[in-house]
């Protein structure tokens, strides 16, 4: 008996879902393939006692789906949507040189910037990831499979929110796929906290996604063009084309909404504030606990970036005029000076340095002492220093193919820690069955590399407080 395919197509208009899903009946085996329209996208084989039970499966899908709005098409007459790049268009400053220290190019227009005691990170529109130390070499080199928007940190985990729909997490050697968004999301920025992942996104919706990359709630915004979302121990903060709201963490319950002049095109937070950039040429402090307008920073063009020093004692915004700005908390600008390097999609502070990273793919560093600002202002400014990546710096890319390790039994681990896949209803779920852990505790694990009745040894595990869970990082070996 020749294989049997169906193949199916749900494309709506306005950003809507664009998506695509087959199921093949071969034999015993029916095989799903389902994701975005031009991409691979994903495979699950299932296998069945007789081939009339698989066939009856592969008959309930398609009747599935059908229902759903999906329609028969042929493959490869509908093109993969374009996916919403921000505007790249930076004009030239004319404020005094910033004190650049070193720059390093990574190829690319580039989003994604995390700056930590150990290193910067750059995320490039080519899926490029860069790791630099705080001297400028460059250590590592990641490629993920599509453009990066941004890069977050929750704890010492790195994540990578990329323009695939999913979230790598960079924390090991290799990318892992850590959470998986709806094939109908155009993501626009994500933050983690806890273990719970924000995203907003091209329709101005807000999703929140658990530890185990399961649903918990969506909101609708009053606006459009989410680019900001913050998130904290009890709310997400969402920024769109008509101001900022907060949002309850736990159900996503409306707490306020505050509507502002001008798209919000970033978003910052400290303990007790939010900062909105906006196209208006202004970045807004709002007050968490009511939405209060705090501060407004006044620069003199349209808002791609903003970010602040400990406890907002500087507020740091960047202009699609190349320009870079720093405040004091009140609202007083300080000074205004050219980043020589396009304009600062994104930025970070740390120790008297300002980190950017820029539409013509550029991270650069920048002096930020009251010293360096005054020499830059009177037209004295170092020379900044190019930074190479070595030739054969290894490029790192996503994988599900994990090193094989013989254990025979758990006692046997030393300096790691033993989980094993167990499978619960229709879900696959990771527990820590070394001593000394809560064997009832699910793990925020991988799902790649999944496997029911399979036993891993990573690193190590940490436990969420608030999450009530355990979180696997370092390198993950599959045990025999």
């Amino acid at each position: 008996m020749a294989a049997q395919s169906t193949y199916l197509e749900l494309s709506e208009d306005g950003g809507g879902s664009h998506k695509f899903y087959e199921v093949v009946h071969d034999g015993l085996q029916v095989t799903i393939s389902y994701g975005r329209i031009g991409e691979q996208g994903q495979v699950k084989v299932s296998s069945f006692a007789t081939v009339e039970k698989a066939a009856t499966a592969a008959a309930k899908k398609v009747g599935e789906k059908v229902r759903r709005g999906y329609a028969p098409a042929v493959r490869g007459v509908r093109q993969r949507r374009a996916v919403t790049r921000r505007s790249t268009e930076s004009l030239r400053s004319t404020a005094s040189q910033a004190p650049v220290l070193w720059r390093f190019a990574s190829g690319a227009p580039a989003f994604g910037i995390f700056v930590d005691s150990e290193r910067c990170w750059v995320g490039n529109q080519n899926g490029d990831v860069y790791t630099v130390t705080h001297g400028g070499t460059v250590t590592g080199r990641f490629r993920l499979p599509d453009g990066v928007k941004c890069i977050v940190a929750d704890d010492f985990w790195i994540y990578a929110g990329a323009d695939d729909g999913k979230v790598y997490d960079l924390s090991g050697k290799v990318p892992r796929l850590a959470y998986e968004i709806a094939e109908d999301v155009d993501i626009y920025w994500l933050d983690i906290h806890d273990g719970v992942l924000g995203v907003s996104d091209r329709g101005g919706r807000i999703t929140t996604i658990d530890h185990e990359d399961e649903f918990q709630w969506a909101r609708k915004g009053a606006g459009d063009s989410a680019w900001m979302v913050r998130c904290d121990d009890d709310a997400v903060y969402h920024g769109h084309s008509r101001g900022v709201a907060r949002y309850d963490a736990a159900d996503g319950t409306p707490v306020w909404e505050t509507g502002l002049a001008g798209a919000v095109l970033f978003g910052w937070q400290e303990a007790d504030s939010v900062y909105a950039g906006t196209s208006r040429s202004t970045v807004h402090r709002l007050r968490k606990s009511d939405g209060a307008t705090q501060a407004v920073y006044r620069c003199d063009a349209t808002v791609f970036s903003c970010a602040t020093a400990p406890g907002g004692r500087y507020v740091f915004a960047g202009d699609n005029h190349s320009s870079i700005y720093c405040f004091d908390q009140s609202g007083e600008r300080l000074w205004k000076l050219a980043t020589g390097c396009g304009s600062a999609f994104s930025m970070q502070y740390l120790d008297d340095r300002l980190y950017i990273v820029t539409t013509d793919g550029t991270l650069a560093c920048i002096d930020a002492t009251e010293t360096a600002i005054r020499a830059a202002q009177a037209g004295t400014v170092p020379e900044p220093v190019d930074v190479k990546a070595a030739a054969g710096l290894a490029v790192m890319e996503p994988t599900t193919t994990l090193e094989i390790v013989e254990l025979q039994t758990v006692s046997d681990v030393n300096g790691g820690v033993v989980v094993e896949c167990v499978r619960e209803g229709e879900r696959l779920r990771v527990r820590v069955i070394s001593e000394g852990y809560d064997s009832r505790r699910n793990v925020q694990f991988p799902k790649g590399v999944r496997e029911a009745g399979a036993r891993y040894l990573v690193e190590g595990v940490r436990y969420s407080e608030r999450g009530g869970f355990y979180r696997a990082y370092g390198d993950i070996r599959r045990l025999l």
